[in-house]
């Protein structure tokens, strides 16, 4: 099977799985026996080695369990230290964020937080002059650093500093961004950060909330008082070093593969584009190695996502129809139908370290020929 889903989840790195095949193990780093210890200097090595790669100081690497946890510790968390109930401030979330976002704040909502939704354009770029409006009394706003479906990369110098100037905390989702574009948690003006590692080559189920010191945040669960009290429990220094390992090689490499994977994607929308019935929504100002395209059906009938999905797949591609995914239940994707782009096929490819140019010559064959039928099938 060729992997084109890697926006998905990429393989583990050769190192991640050397270093984990060697791995001894770790006492508990909140021990303060000398085992304990042990395992305390390989989890604050992995902190400040995370840190570095992001531009981050070490205090503020909140590790979690992923994207969905720092998402929800850094969206809950600012709205319940906004002031007490019936005081706090509204959220400002755009329309095309990922499903851990917007999940959030829909539980949020129906906890009683006023809601401010802000639009994306046909390539699901968020609307910043409307983002902007929306601020005033919010307590805090949010926004992917790139769309995780289109990869269309979002105003984020021009967000974070309307945030700034009216004083609201801003949460950046860069879960998807980094390792492929430049990504500084200093420089960016954001107060809160989310990255995961199994995006980088990493272990699964590891991740990170990056907090500036001066942010206010009220911790999703309640324990030891680990991590700044913000993130109570036992923390994995195991999983820790390998993410920072994962980090620290997918940064180093980033110029390389960001212009390998731009070549890849551009030979991949060349040859779809003339195809009928083919729309590439985001081709410029996009993550290099996200492809994204929609396919429109024929005869009046709209094209179904699944059928082309499938039609790939048993080709021997693993890809993805961009479409939100609920316990293993396919759903109609919410950022193509916030792009204004309906009765349409969408198709996700996403390349990695270990694409190779073969790889794209036989997705390009097999391409014309599998939107053909799903076409026909509608």
């Amino acid at each position: 099977m060729r992997l084109f889903d890697h926006a998905a989840a990429t393989p583990l790195r050769v190192s991640v799985r050397e270093a984990l095949a060697a791995a001894e193990p770790l006492a508990n780093p909140s021990s303060t026996h000398r085992a304990g210890q042990r395992a305390r200097a390989v989890l604050e090595d992995a902190r400040e080695r995370i840190a570095a790669a992001l531009g981050a100081h070490p205090t503020e690497v909140v590790l979690t369990s992923g994207g969905t946890e720092s998402a929800n510790l850094a969206l809950k968390g600012a709205w319940w230290a906004s002031g007490p109930v019936g005081a706090r401030g509204a959220l400002v979330v755009p329309v095309g964020e990922h499903h851990a976002t917007l999940d959030a704040v829909e539980w949020l909502e129906r906890e009683g937080a006023e809601v401010r939704r802000i639009g994306v354009d046909a390539r699901a770029v968020t609307d910043a002059a409307a983002l902007a409006a929306a601020l005033p009394g919010a307590a805090v706003a949010t926004m992917l650093w790139a769309s995780n479906e289109l990869g269309s990369l979002q105003p984020v110098a021009e967000v974070a500093a309307a945030a700034a100037a009216a004083g609201v905390p801003l949460h950046l989702d860069a879960v998807g961004a980094v390792g492929h574009v430049p990504v500084d948690f200093a420089a960016s003006g954001a107060a809160m950060l989310s990255v995961a590692s199994h995006k980088l080559g990493g272990p699964h189920g590891v991740g990170a909330l990056l907090v500036r010191r001066d942010a206010r945040l009220e911790a999703l669960h309640h324990g030891g008082g680990q991590q700044r009290g913000l993130r109570s429990g036992t923390q994995d220094a195991l999983g820790a070093s390998l993410f920072a390992l994962a980090l620290e090689e997918a940064v180093a490499e980033l110029a390389t593969e960001a212009e390998r994977h731009r070549r890849l994607t551009d030979r991949i929308l060349a040859a779809v584009r003339p195809l009928p019935g083919v729309r590439v929504p985001a081709a410029e100002d996009r993550l290099p190695h996200i492809a994204h395209l929609v396919v429109e059906g024929e005869g009046g009938r709209a094209a179904q996502g699944e059928a082309l999905q499938f039609l790939l797949d048993e080709a021997g591609f693993a890809v993805s129809n961009g479409s939100a995914c609920s316990a293993g239940v396919a759903r109609e994707s919410h950022v193509v139908r916030a792009c204004g782009l309906e009765g349409v096929a969408p198709l996700r490819l996403s390349l990695g370290r270990t694409t190779a140019e073969e790889d794209v010559d036989a997705l390009i064959a097999v391409l014309p020929g599998a939107i053909a039928r799903a076409r026909a099938l509608g």
